[in-house]
């Protein structure tokens, strides 16, 4: 088991260590198909500071820069609110990040991984700020992307998540479609995820149930993790006013036994990041058995037999199955998207190669 911690969107914003004025962080993105890499991001940024602000673009500017998001802005402001690091979420922020937003928002200064977002133009939107000093950089979560969900779920293979049974059909894939026709791009390659216990334990709180607490225990695939899946954990989590959400999570081969196709589309370690992510979550049980068992029910002093087991409608319609239709039906356009980023990075760093190999002393064009 792996105790995580919760809090409450919102929430007031307390003083630094030692009573001095909050550091407050910015941080923005499209936040598209919500993954662990995202999380992670927002994990570091909060620990630059006390209080953490996330901006969140508009479908439209999404569109108008990179192409078009997978999920709806609606969709993915509740996403990242769902997010336990975040402190408070700002729908519609500008997609060019600048000292009058930081100011807005009483800002100190904004986190970015260290990989490249450009404009439709090319230009870094992170250059006001970065020449203003007003800019920190994360580390970006090796072996996760948008870009890599998106690949998987085109695939009609289990070979998404195991390094040793990467079929040759895959491995072409990957080999194409998150890099540039060189395959030298750093940014959108598609690489496998390594899970480390450190990872786990930069997600995790290790907080044990306390008394008074209701233990509350839930289980599922949580593939993609979603809205649906928040929904359906805000409503767990509403069930007592002291609750302590434990979240059981399938093995990948049991996911693939009664869900088929490519299922899971992320694997066991990859799923229990993101669940341990939310806010609403106590805990997480890694692999977690499809049947409840007689030891199960033991542990958790049998539930339904004593009836307290219950079922929740999350009041969501949104399933992994339908966002991989989503994926499908406009998968043109999404392999376009990705066409159009890679030429926008390839164009960016060929201009700074080229402003470096400039002699000292001479123009500097802006970029």
């Amino acid at each position: 088991m792996i105790r995580n911690g919760h809090g409450v969107v919102g929430g007031a914003e307390r003083p630094g260590p030692g009573g001095r004025p909050a550091v407050r962080v910015w941080c923005d993105g499209c936040y598209d198909m919500v993954h662990y890499g995202h999380s992670n991001q927002l994990r570091q940024a909060r620990a630059m500071g006390d209080y953490l602000i996330v901006g969140v673009h508009t479908d439209e500017e999404i569109s108008k820069h990179k192409g078009p998001p997978v999920f709806t802005q609606e969709e993915r402001y509740k996403m990242v609110q769902a997010i336990k690091w975040v402190d408070e979420v700002v729908p519609a922020a500008p997609y060019v990040t600048t000292l009058e937003t930081l100011d807005k928002y009483n800002c100190n200064f904004c986190v970015h991984g260290n990989d490249i977002t450009l404009t439709v133009d090319g230009r870094d939107t992170y250059e006001e700020v970065k020449q203003a000093g007003r800019y920190r950089e994360c580390k970006r979560t090796q072996g996760v992307s948008t870009t890599d969900l998106v690949g998987r779920m085109l695939l009609v293979t289990k070979a998404h998540h195991s390094s040793q049974e990467m079929f040759s059909e895959y491995r072409e894939y990957a080999d194409s479609f998150g890099k540039c026709p060189r395959g030298r791009n750093p940014w959108t390659g598609v690489s496998q995820f390594l899970q480390t216990s450190q990872k786990i334990i930069q997600f995790a709180s290790g907080k044990e149930p306390q008394p008074g607490e209701t233990i509350i225990y839930v289980a599922g695939a949580f593939d993609l993790f979603h809205i649906g899946h928040v929904d359906f954990l805000e409503k767990v989590h509403g069930l007592a006013e002291r609750p302590y959400v434990i979240a059981g999570l399938h093995f990948d081969q049991e996911v693939n036994h009664y869900k088929g196709k490519n299922y899971p589309i992320m694997n066991l370690h990859e799923r229990t990041l993101s669940v341990l992510a939310c806010r609403y979550v106590s805990e997480v049980v890694i692999g977690a058995p499809y049947a409840v068992t007689a030891e199960l029910l033991d542990h958790f002093k049998e539930p339904k037999r004593r009836g307290i087991f219950c079922q929740i409608d999350s009041g969501s319609d949104l399933t992994t199955d339908l966002i991989v239709q989503r994926i499908i039906k406009n998968r043109l356009e999404y392999e376009a998207r990705n066409q159009k980023k890679e030429a926008k990075e390839l164009a960016f760093l060929e201009a700074r190669r080229q402003q470096e190999a400039q002699p000292e002393g001479a123009s500097q064009g802006a970029f």
